[in-house]
């Protein structure tokens, strides 16, 4: 028997594409895998930031912080400083959007599975950040005014469970703000299977505006702001994707840093990426 959907609870579903079905009621695709936490852990150890998603994502940093600013840029015009005081990300990696959060909040606080970034968050940064997984840690008593999923629930085994744990410690009026790939975008559309961001089994999940407003909605969040969002990304990145991920010239991509070209970035938005900001009932 097919696992339900946990968008709609649906058991019905049809293949997608290679390692991917898709739920025949409210269209919801996700990957054909039920990874365990040993198994992410394995996958976002140090080698995923620092050679195989990343060429170094610590040398990224200035270009990271400035996808963060945009972000954060926008959740402030729904914060309300005398309300919304303590925040917490989850899966937040090496700490730079907590670093850049800190300065507008009383108490900013972090979990990931990822040890090596964890340690860095602590020991670099000196942050309040845990290395564990959401649904194994005991929260206790605390409560949230803001919590943030950056480009994280896509590569969750079962982003609906975070939600309900979450929701549980988050008061009404509590904000959650989430980034993640529209499958169902025009560009998404258009490219099929060639969608840069359809890649299990790091991306696991796969939302639309609409699945996400449901999922959200079945946890007791009101959508107020879904919008697509562009984002920074550095030449270096560009050259690694291109050179080394998907045409394994390295040699080119040597030739092309000894340039300095890679140190530059740019923005783009290509509105297949949703930010959405939600309100607990």
């Amino acid at each position: 028997m097919s696992k339900p959907c946990i968008v709609c609870g649906s058991t019905s579903h049809a293949p997608f594409s290679q390692g991917l079905i898709q739920c025949r009621e409210c269209d919801f695709v996700f990957a054909d895998l039920n990874l365990s936490h040993a198994e992410l852990s394995e996958i976002y150890r140090r080698n995923y930031f620092f050679g195989e998603e990343y060429s170094n994502y610590i040398a990224d940093r200035n270009v990271l912080q400035k996808n963060f600013k945009l972000r954060l840029q926008e959740l402030k015009k729904y914060l309300d400083p005398s309300r919304h005081k303590r925040l917490l990300e989850i899966g937040c990696a090496y700490g730079f959007f907590l670093l850049l959060a800190r300065d507008y909040f009383e108490k900013v606080q972090g979990i990931d599975i990822t040890e090596d970034g964890v340690r860095y968050c602590t020991e670099e940064l000196g942050l309040d950040v845990i290395r564990s997984d959401l649904l194994e840690v005991d929260l206790g008593d605390q409560k949230f005014d803001v919590v943030c999923f950056w480009d994280t629930i896509e590569h969750l085994s079962n982003p609906h469970l975070y939600l309900q744990k979450i929701s549980g410690h988050m008061e009404s009026g509590a904000l959650l703000a989430i980034t993640t790939g529209d499958i169902g975008s025009l560009n998404a559309r258009f490219k099929k299977n060639n969608w840069r961001l359809l890649h299990p089994p790091t991306h696991l999940q796969y939302f639309s505006r609409r699945t996400i407003q449901i999922l959200l909605d079945r946890n007791r969040f009101d959508v107020i702001s879904n919008r697509y969002c562009g984002f920074y990304r550095s030449l270096d990145n560009v050259f690694y994707n291109l050179f080394i991920l998907r045409s394994k010239i390295p040699w080119l991509y040597d030739l092309v840093r000894k340039t300095g070209l890679g140190k530059l970035s740019f923005y783009l938005n290509l509105y297949d990426i949703i930010y959405v900001i939600a309100r607990k009932r």
